[in-house]
């Protein structure tokens, strides 16, 4: 299962693309969903690099397996998960 949440709506306000993250990892742990696909689009790079400073955090690394820049699109992101 994939899920996947686009942040071109809320790029510009810092609380919403937190909650915004969070819900869509809670959402992949309750679905057991092995990969989400985050897209922060291109721009800047700004809010890609607080998607990633996001997804380094202690207590996120401890949900997910590892996290992909997509080689092809600057501007998407994968989390994998692995579940047992």
């Amino acid at each position: 299962m994939k899920l996947k949440l686009d942040l071109h709506d809320i790029y510009n306000r810092g609380s919403d693309i937190d909650q915004a993250l969070r819900d869509i990892i809670d959402e992949a742990v309750a679905k057991k969903a092995t990969l989400v696909e985050i897209i922060p689009g291109k721009g800047s790079g700004q809010l890609k690099k607080r998607v990633l400073r996001f997804l380094d955090t202690k207590d996120m690394k401890a949900i997910y397996h590892r996290v992909e820049k997509d080689s092809n699109n600057f501007g998407r992101v994968f989390v994998h998960f692995r579940w047992k």
